[in-house]
Order: C-alpha cells, then structure tokens, then sequence
C-alpha cells in the first residue's frame, strides 16, 4: 500500500461516518491471517501499518533468554545482542520478518477489508436508525410478497410484515402504500431485520396521534385500547383540559380525522369512547353503542354486572361477544351483562342475604355521570359502525349534548 491509499482511506472514511482506527484494526487483524495462511507458520506474527506512509511491516515478538528453546516465542541473549547490543534478559525482542512479495497479499486483503467493513458500518447505521424507531410509526411501499412474508421498501433498507402481524382477511398488493407499526428491531449478521405490523393495537395509538393534534400536544390522551384487528377497535380517552372534548377532538370535523384512520385500516370499525375515573362510569361508557341503565361493580372481584335494556341487549354483547369481549379488555374488568327482565328473574331467585349484598354494591355510588353525546338516548362514546352511518352522524345539525343519568 502506499500513500495515496492512505488518503483514499481517509475519504471514505469521512464520507461513510467510519472510524479510521476500525478500519486499520481489521486491516492490521485481516494481513495476519494472510500471513499465516500464505506462509503457513507458526510465528506469533503481527502486522502494523504506518497511518502516514502506507507501509506495512510484519513482525514477531520473541522473548530474549539465555538459551532458547522455543524459536517462534524466544531467542537467546547472545543472538539478540547481534541486533541489538542492549538488549539483556528478560527483554522483548522484536523481529520483522516481512515477506518480500507481501505487498500484493496485502493490497488485495485491504479492498476485501475496506468494503466488507464499509457494509458493516453501513448496516450499523442502518439499525441504529431503526432501532430508535421502534414501537413507532411508518410508511412503507410493498416491494414483494413471498410466501405470505410481505417485504416493504423502506428507502435504506428493506423491512418485513410476516403472516401473524397481518390483519386476516385483507388483501395486499405489490406497490400498496401502508403505514405500519415498528415492532421489532434486530441485529443479524446480514443486516438489520425490521419487522413491522398492522395487526399490533398501538398502531391505532400512532395513528391517532398522527392525525389528532390535541393527542400530539398532550391536550388530550389515551387511556387504554383493546382491538381484534381487522374487525373492531375500542379506544377510551381523556381530557386534561375542560375546555377540550376528547371525543370531539378524535372525531374531527365531519368526521375527517377518524375517518382518516378507518380508511388506512381497511374499514375496520372504531369506537371511541371517554375514560372516567368512576370506573361504574367508564365500564358504561365502554360497552357503546349499547344504552346501558345500571353498572354494578364488585372491587375486590373486579367484576361488574352491567344492566341493560331489553331490546339492547344483543347490541351491548354484540355479534358472537365482540363487544362485551372488547369492553372487559378496554376497562380490564370482568363484565357480565344481563338485560332488565334477566336481571330481575336472576334478583328474584336470589336468597334474602344475597339480595341484601347486592343492594348494598348498588347503593355504594348512587351519583350521577355526565354522557357526551350526540343524542340524548346514546351512551358516553361513539361507535364508527360504517361509512354511511358516519356519515350520517355527522352531517346531523345537532351540537354535543350533555345528559345527565342515574346509575
């Protein structure tokens, strides 16, 4: 090498973001093994190359003894003085022992070297990138799909959407646009693998907070969401802020911002609704669209009997359970619904001292809870069945109004 290799070195380095001593470690690591490979000893050779010149020397380090036994590790202390007279026992003699014809070995271990740790540095920036992107959000065009592994294009680098992140049902094509959620970045010997999803429920919390900028500002926050992806969603909110209704803010004006992220979901059904402190409150609250008349809760069982309607009751359980189910995973409560005529026939046939607890458990919070609305029958949320009812819902006249009702 010499130095004009030098200096082409040190470009690339810049340029790549690599550090020159990295390079000059496996330079210096990669001619040893050339070394022992093309000349087959046993020497504990080494190799150093001078950063100014380029100029490689190979040498071994030999112990100085008085008489030596091992010629590859020791050299006796009259041989040693021939080379340098102040050398004495106990002293490290060091001999370079560069082969005449080593300059070619070397110029084609150093290209080898320099690319191999130029893809090196290059996926390490790569995953570096990602890795701080975890459990974030992304935009990814599909590059391919084998064997059900569907490959995204993601500029740098490629990522991975495998068949048990995908949502079941949904079709996907080469060249679809996606957002995606950032589940999982991982360090492999050929590169970083980014492994996204669309079945994962904080995907709906990144796209609520890219599309609500009360969320963005902490105005407004998420509580808690249970999905059962490619169905139906349930995500309960919050206010910091009096002067903010957290339902009104994820909605958006006729509906643009969660309409936004129904579309992005393939239509799969979203219902918001207001987390409550009162947790009888936010039990009711998360079984909308149901009307529900009474919530009774057990709190050392953490369990609650929800009553309901006659004619609702269908409408709170909902279709093979996915709402109740749903409900219980949003509020992390066991939740036992029973229509009015269920719930007396189920009082009736209790004893006089079960009757007498569970009075007792209706009668601990008989205050009354605010419902937001948009009318003055419909629970404390709001349920985005399908595009013409969301439609519908918000090409209405009618403001929030706030009910009140006892439970």
């Amino acid at each position: 090498m010499n130095k004009e290799f030098i200096m082409a070195l040190e470009e690339i380095t810049k340029e790549k973001g690599i550090s020159k001593d990295v390079i000059y470690d496996a330079l210096e690591a990669a001619l040893v093994s050339s070394y022992k490979k093309n000349y087959g000893t046993n020497q504990n050779a080494k190799v150093e190359i001078d950063r100014e010149t380029g100029n490689i020397s190979v040498y071994t380090e030999l112990n100085v003894v008085e008489e030596a036994e091992d010629e590859y590790k020791e050299i006796s202390v009259a041989m040693a003085k021939v080379e340098d007279p102040f050398l004495e026992i106990g002293d490290v003699y060091r001999k370079e022992i560069t082969p005449s014809k080593f300059g070619r070995i070397a110029a084609q271990t150093a290209k080898q070297v320099v690319i191999q740790r130029i893809k090196d540095a290059e996926r390490d920036v790569i995953y570096q990138d990602f890795v701080d992107r975890e459990n974030e959000l992304i935009t990814g065009q599909i590059q391919r799909i084998n064997k059900n592994v569907i490959f995204f294009d993601l500029g740098k680098t490629e990522a991975i959407l495998p068949p048990s992140e995908q949502i079941e049902g949904v079709e996907y094509n080469q060249g679809d646009r996606l957002k995606l959620f950032v589940l999982e970045v991982k360090k492999t010997t050929k590169g970083p693998q980014i492994i996204l999803s669309r079945s994962h429920p904080s995907l709906i919390k990144r796209l609520f907070e890219l599309e609500v900028p009360e969320i963005q500002e902490g105005i407004v926050d998420i509580f808690s969401i249970a999905r059962e992806a490619g169905s139906r969603t349930k995500i309960a909110v919050f206010s910091k802020s009096e002067d903010v209704d957290p339902l009104g803010a994820c909605v958006g004006f006729k509906g643009s911002r969660v309409r936004a992220i129904v579309d992005e979901l393939d239509d799969e059904k979203i219902d918001i609704v207001v987390w409550d402190k009162k947790i009888r409150n936010f039990i009711a609250n998360s079984l909308s669209p149901s009307k529900v008349v009474e919530v009774v809760v057990n709190e050392k069982e953490k369990s609650a009997l929800v009553i309901v309607p006659d004619y609702q009751l269908s409408l709170a359980i909902g279709k093979e359970g996915q709402n109740a189910r749903l409900a219980a995973k949003l509020t992390n409560w066991k939740i036992d619904i029973k229509s009015e005529t269920q719930f007396d026939e189920y009082y009736d046939n209790l004893s006089e001292e079960e009757q007498e607890k569970l009075n007792d458990l209706m009668n601990q919070d008989q205050e009354y809870y605010e419902v937001i609305t948009y009318d003055e029958n419909a629970p404390k949320g709001i349920s985005i069945e399908d595009k013409e009812h969301f439609e519908d819902i918000y090409n209405a006249d009618d403001k929030y109004s706030v009910v009140k009702e006892e439970i």
